[in-house]
Formats: C-alpha cells, sequence, structure tokens
C-alpha cells in the first residue's frame, strides 16, 4: 500500500464487508500510483470491479493515474429527488394509478429504448453540454439546473473523445430508466431532523417525493469498456505495478488519461440529460394525474464520476483527481464551488434505501474535508449478490409482502425484481447514522416509500 486505507462503518457493517473482496480491493487501490494522502471506504461499501463500490480514492493531478474501473460502467449513475407540490393525503388514494402511469411511461429495462432516436448531430451536442442542452431544447427549466450537480454539464466533455459503437448504443436511450439497482421511487417526508436545513429545501412532514436513481446506459456502458482496454496498453507499455488488472490506469496528464476523463465527461452529461427527460415524464404524467401542480428538482448528484477538485492540505492546496465510485460529492456550507442557493447551508446528500426501507436527505458536513475529500455514502450498499438474493423468494411473495406495507411495485422483470429486495441490501439507517456521527453529513429528512417502478 502507498497510503493508508480509511474504513467508516460499525461493527456489523465491517462484517458485512468482510464476506467478500470489499477490503481487498481497497487495499489494492491504495496501492495505485500517485493515489494521495489516503482512501476512504464508505459504509455502504461492498464488492465492485477493480475498486469497491463505496471507494474514494483521490489521485494527485501531475503524478497520479485516472483508472476508469475507480468510476465504473455505469457513468454518472446518480440520484436526482423531485418535491411535488402533494400531501400524502392528496396522492395515496391514487397511488397504484400513480405508478402504473409512470411505469408505462418510463422506457424501463435492459437494452429498452426511448420515444425517439437522437440525431447523430443532437447526440454529440448533449454529450457537450449535458442537462443544458435539454434546457435549450424545451425539456429544462433553468432552476433544474440550478439544482443539479455542476448545473448537469461537466465542462471538458468531449464526443470525439467516444466510440461509434457506444454513440450507437446510446442514440435511442436518453429517457429510460435501465435495468439492476435502478428505479423511481414515489415516498413521503416521514420525519425532518433538522427544520431550518429542510425549511431552505421547502421540506416539510407529508411532501410526496419522487426519486430518480439512473446513468449514462449503454453509452456510459461502452466508454468503461473502450478505455479500460486502453488502459491496460498503457499498463504493460509503462510497465505499470498495480494488484489487479481490474484496477488498469493511466497517468492522468497522458494521452490515454486525458481521452478516458474527455470521454468519461461526455458520458456523465449524458446522464445529466437522462435524469432530467425522466424528470419531464414524471412532470407530463402529473399533470395528466393530478393537473396543474409543481414539480421542483430539490438536487441532482453523481455517485459515479472523476472530478478535479482542490483541498486545503497542510498550508498550501492541491489539485486532485477525485475518484467517487459508489459515493458523492458532499459539499459543506460556504463551499467556493456550491451555487448561491446552498451556499449558506451546504450542499443536499441524497442516499436511496431499498425498495422497502427508508431514504434520507442530509447535507454535507465541514468537518469532513481532507477524511473523505467532502464525499459520503451513496445508498444503503448491497449485502447480497445479486445470484445469492434471487434465491430467497419468488417474486409474488416479495410483491405481496410490499402491498401489505402499502407499497406498490412495477418491475420490468420478475427476476428483476427479486435480486433487489429489501434483505439484499444493508441496513440504510445504520449507513446513515455512521455517516452521520463521523461528522461527514447531517440528517435533514427521513423518506419512506409508497410506490416503487423498478427497471
Amino acid at each position: 500500500m502507498n497510503v493508508d486505507a480509511h474504513i467508516y462503518a460499525d461493527g456489523v457493517l465491517i462484517r458485512q464487508m468482510q464476506g467478500d473482496k470489499t477490503l481487498d480491493q481497497l487495499i489494492h487501490t491504495a496501492s495505485l500510483p500517485g493515489v494521495f494522502s489516503h482512501v476512504v471506504l464508505m459504509p455502504d461499501g461492498h464488492q465492485g470491479y477493480g475498486f469497491p463500490i463505496g471507494g474514494v480514492a483521490a489521485f494527485d493531478i501531475d503524478h497520479g493515474v485516472v483508472s476508469a474501473g475507480g468510476v465504473g460502467f455505469d457513468i454518472n449513475c446518480g440520484v436526482r429527488v423531485l418535491r411535488l407540490d402533494k400531501k400524502l393525503q392528496e396522492v395515496l388514494p391514487r397511488i397504484q394509478e400513480f405508478v402504473l402511469a409512470l411505469f408505462q411511461a418510463i422506457p424501463c429495462g435492459a437494452g429498452r429504448s426511448g420515444k425517439s432516436k437522437l440525431t447523430k448531430s443532437d447526440l454529440r451536442s448533449l454529450l457537450s453540454n449535458g442537462a443544458k442542452w435539454c434546457l435549450e431544447k424545451g425539456y429544462a427549466l433553468e432552476e433544474d439546473l440550478d439544482s443539479t450537480e455542476e448545473s448537469g454539464s461537466l465542462k471538458g466533455a468531449d464526443p470525439d473523445a467516444v466510440s461509434d459503437r457506444a454513440m450507437e448504443r446510446g442514440r435511442d436511450q436518453l429517457g429510460t430508466l435501465g435495468s439492476g439497482n435502478h428505479f423511481v421511487e414515489i415516498q413521503y417526508i416521514e420525519k425532518i431532523y433538522d427544520e431550518s436545513l429542510a425549511q431552505t429545501n421547502g421540506l416539510t412532514v407529508n411532501d410526496v417525493i419522487v426519486m430518480i436513481h439512473s446513468g449514462s446506459r449503454g453509452l456510459g456502458h461502452q466508454v468503461c469498456s473502450d478505455h479500460l482496454d486502453s488502459m491496460q496498453s498503457v499498463v504493460r507499455r509503462l510497465g505499470l505495478d498495480i494488484p489487479d488488472r481490474q484496477l488498469a490506469c493511466a497517468p492522468i496528464r497522458s494521452p490515454e488519461g486525458q481521452s478516458y476523463l474527455a470521454a468519461m465527461r461526455a458520458a456523465a452529461n449524458f446522464a445529466f440529460a437522462n435524469r432530467q427527460m425522466i424528470t419531464e415524464t414524471i412532470r407530463s404524467s402529473l399533470r395528466s394525474l393530478f393537473g396543474e401542480g409543481k414539480c421542483t428538482v430539490v438536487y441532482d448528484v453523481a455517485h459515479n464520476i472523476a472530478k478535479e477538485e482542490t483541498y486545503t492540505f497542510g498550508r498550501g492546496t492541491v489539485k486532485l483527481l477525485v475518484h467517487r465510485k459508489g459515493a458523492t460529492r458532499a459539499f459543506p456550507a460556504k463551499h467556493p464551488d456550491l451555487k448561491d442557493k446552498f451556499h449558506a447551508y451546504g450542499q443536499p446528500v441524497l442516499i436511496p434505501g431499498s425498495m422497502g426501507t427508508s431514504s434520507y436527505i442530509l447535507v454535507g458536513s465541514d468537518i469532513s474535508g481532507m477524511r473523505t475529500f467532502f464525499s459520503a455514502c451513496h445508498g444503503a450498499g448491497r449485502a447480497k449478490s445479486r445470484t445469492a438474493a434471487g434465491k430467497d423468494m419468488n417474486a409474488f411473495d416479495l410483491i405481496e409482502s410490499l402491498r401489505s406495507r402499502g407499497i406498490y411495485v412495477q418491475g420490468a422483470s420478475k427476476s428483476g425484481l427479486v435480486e433487489e429486495h429489501p434483505l439484499a441490501y444493508k441496513d440504510v439507517d445504520a449507513v446513515v447514522d455512521v455517516i452521520e456521527v463521523a461528522g461527514i453529513a447531517r440528517k435533514v429528512a427521513r423518506l419512506k416509500p409508497i410506490g416503487v417502478i423498478k427497471g
């Protein structure tokens, strides 16, 4: 190891991490060239591809490396939270109808296409501009972008770094949910922990919330695959000492490193636009069911990304490339990179649970800093593999169990639903408690599900 590894977890969560290769992968990450200070594992950590899910690692811009495995195959898989101007008592009588309407309107499942196929020109513009493309086309409001990380548009994205195969895979997938753990969940605010922070985000008890979890679809997956191949060549050519071939990497300043970052940013922009288009579909469904009403973006944040950020270290500052894989940015109040609307109280941190448990909204804390590179967890984290989870029960029993608790579910496939059952995940309450006790972020609100659409 070139640096230490820091783990945030309680005893139960640590024991769960010991059940797979999570800790080995953390050690391997700490062995990469140019890794800075220490690597971090969040309490939702579990085994991933090369890097552990829930891992955070920063690299010196001039002497470090970038790893496609450190971002993952679903580039800018992330979460968006919408607040409706509806209360629980207004929506609950029509929840089954609402769930079905969203399921029919939002394409769900592996390989599903959207309503239209982008022209090559439009796709290139979207990859360059992200959610700003949606704004230009009339699919977004200015306030949506104001409540999105980096305004939904990463600078330095270059469609020329994206392969023709990746472009083709993405052309008809805009506005689609995908499969696996991707979802749209209808929730309500069950509890407020901090009234002042909740008010600044417009949140009150029994507000209806819609949470979107999706990413860059086939385009992002192909970008990762393409550049993993190129990084394997770099490792061989430069004789880089890496402990696992899944950690293939390239020096950040190398042509291969810069090409990956340009393509990764383009894929991240696709994901921001994708969640924006899903938002517009939800707004349309709301109008059809409930008439006029507002649907406001609380926040949208990536949790598979590598970003250049500046940190204070000792008496000076250092520029780092921070890899967050299954981890979200959690900037505190007064951080210079926050927009005015969040500057006074900190960036919202969005933590989904599973389809049968709580989710949370938190805000970043100013004491995390160099401890976690201003990062927090991204969810509950898997406790079982999809294969193991699929053997626990059948889809009918799962659907009936959730319905008995007032949660209505529609899924693209029965097997996909079962693989995502609540007990396949860690205890999200315990995960969030660790985050708060460690001073990484502060609880604002707890959300409970009443309807779920699964990919």
